[in-house]
């Protein structure tokens, strides 16, 4: 049988709101079946619908209803922060299904904000050292990749870019690889309408959102190869 979403419970947002009021795990265990019900089994439905529309697309990307999706609870051990649960609701799908991937989709359903986003987040230093030597060798292909980027109405986030350029990178001065080479963070947003996480279209509108923020997965994909074969 297919996988099916049929939209975050009604309740969604007044449970995280309710939540982050109380800060209680008393409020939060007389009230978990609100939290199963209209948050968490709703975020494995989409998990599991996405995952399989990705698959039957050849887009690399999938996870698991329950392993994909991030805790409530914060990890306060070495933070001053010490609320225990968090105002949001998320999940990571990947190549291989972990969390422990690059090149993923992130989903984010929350008080301040609801939003998607394909990234290569903080990738490690022998892979960001390759996708910015690949930025100034083969200029073309990036600025290809970043013209379809802007064709399907996305744009690379400049969030945690550097201010200087990094080591060995001194000499790039063509404005848009100068400040290519600075990211830390390959990353491009969509933003959710909160209201839209109640309707089963949501379900089409992060597939379309994945399908146009493809050429920057492939296009890490790439490098990535390279580097796992050196």
């Amino acid at each position: 049988m297919a996988a099916q979403f049929n939209g975050f419970g009604e309740k969604a947002l007044p449970f995280l709101k309710a939540l982050n009021f109380h800060q209680s795990r008393e409020w939060f265990q007389e009230n978990r079946a609100l939290f199963e019900q209209d948050l968490r089994e709703p975020l494995g439905d989409l998990i599991d619908v996405l995952s399989e529309r990705f698959g039957e697309t050849g887009i690399a990307l999938k996870g698991d209803r329950k392993k994909s999706q991030f805790r409530i609870n914060r990890d306060v051990r070495f933070s001053k922060d010490k609320r225990p649960y968090t105002d949001h609701v998320s999940a990571i799908l990947s190549p291989d299904g972990t969390k422990m991937e690059q090149g993923v989709f992130f989903v984010h359903v929350g008080l301040e904000r609801c939003f998607a986003a394909v990234a290569w987040w903080q990738p490690a230093p022998p892979l960001l050292q390759a996708m910015r030597m690949a930025i100034v060798e083969k200029p073309k292909v990036f600025r290809a990749m970043v013209s379809a980027l802007k064709k399907n109405g996305l744009k690379i986030g400049a969030e945690g870019q550097l201010k200087r350029a990094p080591r060995g990178f001194e000499a790039v001065t063509e404005p848009d690889l100068a400040a290519a080479v600075r990211n830390r963070h390959f990353v491009v947003r969509h933003e959710i309408e909160p209201g839209r996480i109640h309707s089963p279209a949501l379900a089409d509108e992060l597939f379309d959102f994945v399908r146009r923020a493809r050429p920057l997965l492939d296009w890490g994909r790439a490098i990535e190869g390279r580097v796992a074969r050196s």
